[in-house]
């Protein structure tokens, strides 16, 4: 079992999703993020001072994945979440040493399924 975590740029959301989806992955948690990393940030005047914003806006994507979905999951998250340009974001697969269903005691391959 693995733990994929992506952060992508909030408007590529929907493209990841739609690429999910048509994986047959539909399983996922996605919170609002922020970060920095290549894009380093931008300045902007906000009444009348110039502030350095160096935390950007992403998206975090969680799925965790028996481990012959892994590859079709990163190709459905690369395909919908890519731009060719800096700040497209990261995938990290990780390897998930449990998953309990709360509702039925499932657990391993089954609670993720």
């Amino acid at each position: 079992m693995k733990m994929i975590v992506a952060v992508i740029q909030p408007e590529k959301l929907d493209d990841v999703k739609e690429a999910l989806f048509h994986s047959e992955i539909c399983k996922m948690t996605v919170s609002r993020v922020r970060g920095c990393g290549q894009q380093g940030g931008y300045t902007e005047h906000y009444r009348g001072q110039v502030r350095s914003v160096n935390l950007i806006e992403k998206v975090r994507i969680e799925i965790a994945v028996n481990d012959d979905y892994v590859k079709e999951t990163v190709a459905a998250i690369i395909k919908g979440a890519k731009t060719d340009t800096i700040g497209d974001g990261k995938i990290f697969v990780m390897p998930l040493d449990e998953c309990i269903r709360i509702r039925t005691d499932e657990t391993g391959h089954d609670a993720i399924g």
